[in-house]
């Protein structure tokens, strides 16, 4: 069984978040806490949120052993753009696509 946590229309490039994302993906829970806490990325502080919130699910919800977790998953994927638009030279006018993410985190026993 699974427990997972999901945060949805994050301010944060998915680029960016799949960086922090990819190195701590399966590693035991305790671990990879400890990494996103002294990454200093803005991603690692959203990260840490929901894996220490899909910690407290699969220790509340599912009774799981907390010492044999491990990150099965994270999934980094889109979300909607905030278009905004940026003046430039001669009465122009530029796009500006401001990125959001839907972070999926997910924990199994070993």
């Amino acid at each position: 069984m699974e427990a997972k946590a999901t945060l949805k229309f994050v301010r944060i490039s998915p680029r960016k978040a799949r960086l922090v994302a990819k190195n701590v993906k399966n590693m035991p829970v305790e671990k990879a806490l400890d990494i996103l806490q002294f990454t200093p990325k803005k991603a690692a502080r959203i990260i840490y949120k929901v894996m220490y919130s899909a910690l407290s699910n699969a220790e509340n919800n599912y009774s799981m052993d907390v010492d044999r977790l491990y990150v099965k998953n994270i999934l980094v994927n889109e979300g909607p753009m905030w278009k905004r638009i940026r003046p430039r030279a001669m009465g122009r006018a530029t796009r500006i696509l401001k990125r959001t993410s839907h972070i999926t985190v997910i924990l199994d026993e070993e």
